[in-house]
């Protein structure tokens, strides 16, 4: 069920709090979906529409490009990821841009004592170059994301792997993120979730996985005390 609102109380026992990165903090959708084109016209495939591109980003890659590929075959899909990180690594990762009002949100959040960390699918080598081009970087003591090999893609292993490495309790922590990826992987963990509205993912979506609280704006992240809040009725998107 989605609250309404959160209350300061229901809150207070969070102090760490782990944010998505694409669809959460940037808007990754030119960078990935020109990668996406690029290597799917090498392969000589037909590529879809932008609305099946950008339903592409926040799930693994490794999930995600054999269904456009509309193929099992796993050699396929290896060259497909090879050719996409052939031209995101030096071009599609700064085809990106920091949403309006996050830099504001996290300022305000770790001015109130609470602790930043990211947990994305990202491959970790990518999202701190990502990090560091926006100035973000100094928001977080750490960056959680996948191995190149694809180890820790998915949410529910690499958020396990946060809460051990960071010796966090489950119930010290909040999630932050657009896709069902971070609800489910968040609660498979013991972790509430707040999925946010400005991304990729739907609010439909968000409610179907189970979302503890929804956001439409950075801004509804916190209160004026510093305390994690939802939106209320009115804030979110209908």
């Amino acid at each position: 069920m989605i609250s309404e609102a959160m209350s300061p109380c229901s809150s207070s026992a969070a102090t760490s709090l782990l944010f998505d990165l694409d669809g959460t903090l940037t808007d990754p959708a030119e960078g990935i979906t020109r990668c996406l084109t690029y290597a799917l016209e090498k392969l000589g495939r037909l590529v879809p529409c932008e609305s099946e591109l950008r339903a592409c980003i926040g799930p693994p890659l490794q999930e995600t490009l054999p269904v456009l590929l509309g193929t099992n075959d796993p050699v396929l899909a290896c060259d497909a990821l090879g050719l996409y990180r052939e031209r995101f690594s030096s071009i599609g990762k700064f085809e990106n841009a920091v949403y309006p009002g996050i830099p504001e949100a996290l300022t305000a959040l770790c001015s109130h004592g609470y602790r930043l960390l990211i947990a994305t699918s990202k491959p970790t080598v990518y999202a701190k170059d990502i990090l560091s081009y926006f100035g973000l970087d100094a928001f977080f003591e750490g960056v959680y994301g996948s191995e190149l090999s694809g180890e820790r893609s998915d949410k529910t292993a690499l958020i396990k792997y946060l809460l051990a490495d960071r010796g966090l309790a489950a119930d010290a922590c909040l999630m932050i993120g657009d896709r069902k990826q971070d609800v489910v992987g968040a609660h498979q963990n013991g972790v509430a979730c707040i999925g946010v509205l400005w991304g990729f993912g739907s609010q439909e979506e968000l409610t179907s996985a189970g979302a503890d609280w929804l956001c439409s704006l950075p801004s509804h992240l916190y209160e004026l005390e510093g305390s994690i809040v939802s939106v209320s009725t009115q804030g979110v998107k209908q």
